[in-house]
């Protein structure tokens, strides 16, 4: 079929090149069209390996790569990768962001529809590298704070990328892997229908899994390697933003899941640490972008545990069970919700910052009486990602805590419900202070059309899904392995309670929290140490090769000055070991003269050196 010859990543990166040298105009709308096509050929294409390759050797001898593989979880990240790029190119404009910024964007697009795509783990580590490089240059490319933030954002992410690199190496050569694959275990085990197999767990080492966990964990912003996300999202170009926090966590939820279909009990609470420490984090912010970037570690922390949960509880084994298929679909399906609820949070809170050219609560409020259509939409987002009824948050995030619940893993259901009760509470922090509260003073704006068009169209998808979630369900994998009812009491009463709580919460907190600013994370130590350890190596490396050279100088010019004052140099030599008022002849004036010619003195002086090093490299 002709939709399967060309990858959707190579149809975005060849927009990518003409955004860039096109007229602005063109060029976005070339963009437009480029994302929307992916979602077009996403849906229609049929699931199968389309794109194979053999690498390194003939095809009896060599591996099998699948540049472009279609089954039930490529297409879903196809369709809602390439919807918000198209929403994301159409903001960017309506921001005044130029076409080369939107060119890295597109680049970054089509890298991480790549590594969705990819049907082997060489393709999948190539296009998850070059994400990591496309992303870097789109925050670089604003300048002033961004680029000292994208220098860090592209250390953190090019150690995950080489531990993902280790674990994949390591994986590859597992004779237990090798012999299960048929001598090609570069290509996914995988069905069209969802059903996946192996992963690192299939090796006979462990090792393999924890490069993997810690490596993807780097990308999903695992606690205490999640720094980078609230450092570098808050400060590129407002559309920038947008594109940021959608496809870097994704994709490294895709990875998870390739890497650990049969999921894992400390992947789940990894998962259950993440939406309490990043909802919680997010409470304590006063910069918008900040705030919702501690989110995206949060949410991210519910697909991670769903992710965990797919056969992570002792007695279900690795085999897809019943609450299994429930989890997985739950992650998958909240990380399609997500993209569309946080993509709309990030185009709101930028229409607030293109506007005013503030970027803290303190520096803006009452805004929902200048800005209606912002104010709108930035609720639909903010119900959304907390899980209220009628929003397609409720839908994913509900499978999600079923599942922990089914499998009777008591804590890790409470972290998950706390983690609710946290963004419940942030969301009506920001909302409240940024839209109700206070008077901004300025004369301002509304979001303008081409803004006005992406907010209303992701907002109402947000509730179309959130309404109607067996059009959600259509579009998961593991259809018919699993049964699960949105709309039942006690889910609404878990909905709608947890807002209650939140809401009380505010009334009691809302004081203390409106003068908090940024609350310091763990960078704030080891951005230090790094920064001052590695200024004292490099001082201290220079300053003891400065001594060595001094060292070397003061010897080399001793030799040059005994050897043109040999008489004199033994004389010195002489007193000193003989004491001062002793000559050398027992008390006698001593008639020691000592004449050499020029190339004795060489000789003489070669000689030495000659000792001296084969003495340092002996020694």
């Amino acid at each position: 079929m002709v939709l399967g010859l060309v990858p959707p990543a190579v149809i975005v990166l060849t927009a990518a090149l003409l955004v860039a040298v096109l007229p602005r105009d063109i060029g976005h709308a070339i963009g437009i069209a480029a994302t929307l096509g992916v979602v077009a050929i996403s849906w229609l294409v049929p699931g199968g390996a389309h794109v194979t390759v053999t690498l390194f050797g003939s095809a009896d001898v060599g591996f099998r790569a699948v540049l472009y593989n279609v089954d039930v979880f490529s297409r879903l990240m196809g369709l809602i990768f390439g919807f918000i790029g198209a929403t994301a190119v159409l903001y960017s404009w309506a921001s005044d962001a130029d076409s080369t910024q939107t060119a890295f964007a597109l680049t970054y697009v089509g890298s991480s529809l790549g590594a969705v795509y990819a049907g082997d783990w060489l393709t999948l580590i190539f296009c998850w590298e070059l994400m990591a490089v496309t992303s870097t240059l789109l925050v670089w490319h604003y300048g002033g704070a961004a680029v000292r933030a994208g220098f860090r954002y592209a250390v953190l992410h090019g150690i995950g990328g080489s531990l993902l690199l280790a674990a994949i190496i390591w994986y590859l050569t597992d004779p237990a892997v090798v012999a299960a694959a048929d001598g090609n275990p570069l290509v996914f085990s995988s069905h069209v229908d969802g059903a996946v197999e192996g992963g690192m767990l299939a090796a006979d080492s462990q090792v393999p899994a924890i490069l993997a966990a810690v490596g993807i964990g780097v990308n999903v912003g695992f606690v205490g390697l999640h720094t980078w996300l609230p450092d570098t999202y808050p400060r590129p170009h407002v559309a920038a933003s947008v594109f940021l926090c959608v496809y870097t966590t994704k994709t490294g939820v895709y990875g998870m899941y390739r890497a650990f279909p049969d999921g894992h009990l400390w992947i789940a609470y990894m998962g259950g640490a993440m939406a309490v420490f990043g909802a919680f984090t997010a409470l304590l912010q006063s910069d918008m972008r900040r705030l919702l970037s501690y989110h995206i570690q949060s949410q991210v922390g519910y697909m991670v545990a769903g992710v965990g949960l797919a056969g992570a509880s002792v007695g279900y084994g690795g085999a897809k069970y019943y609450y299994d298929a429930l989890a997985a679909a739950g992650a998958f399906g909240h990380v399609f919700n997500h993209i569309l609820y946080k993509g709309l949070l990030f185009m709101t809170v930028g229409v607030i910052i293109y506007r005013t050219g503030h970027e803290t609560l303190d520096e803006i409020g009452g805004l929902g009486r200048k800005m209606p259509l912002t104010a709108i939409t930035f609720a639909v987002a903010a119900l959304s990602i907390s899980g209220f009824p009628g929003f397609n948050g409720f839908v994913s995030k509900g499978m999600i805590i079923g599942a922990a619940e089914k499998k009777h893993l008591d804590v890790l259901w409470y972290l998950l419900l706390l983690g609710g009760v946290g963004t419940f509470l942030s969301f009506i922090k920001l909302g409240y202070f940024a839209f109700v509260e206070g008077s901004y003073d300025g004369t301002v704006k509304d979001a303008n059309t081409g803004q006005s068009v992406a907010l209303v169209s992701v907002a109402g998808l947000c509730v179309l899904f959130g309404l109607f979630p067996d059009l959600l369900f259509e579009l998961l994998p593991f259809q018919g392995e699993y049964e699960y009812h949105t709309f039942t009491i006690p889910h609404l009463a878990e909905g709608v309670g947890l807002g209650l709580i939140a809401l009380v919460a505010f009334a009691v907190l809302k004081g203390p929290l409106h003068h908090v600013g940024k609350v310091p994370d763990i960078d704030y130590a080891y951005n230090r140490a790094f920064f001052y350890g590695g200024r004292a190596l490099i001082v201290g490396t220079t300053e003891a090769y400065a001594a060595v050279d001094r060292l070397a100088v003061r010897f080399v010019r001793t030799c040059y000055w005994v050897g043109n004052n040999p008489t004199v140099a033994v004389q010195r030599v002489d007193r000193r070991l003989l004491g001062p008022g002793r000559a050398a002849d027992g008390g006698q004036a001593s008639r020691l003269y000592l004449r050499a010619g020029v190339g004795t003195t060489v000789l003489i002086l070669g000689a030495v050196l000659l000792l001296f090093l084969t003495l340092s490299l002996l020694l």
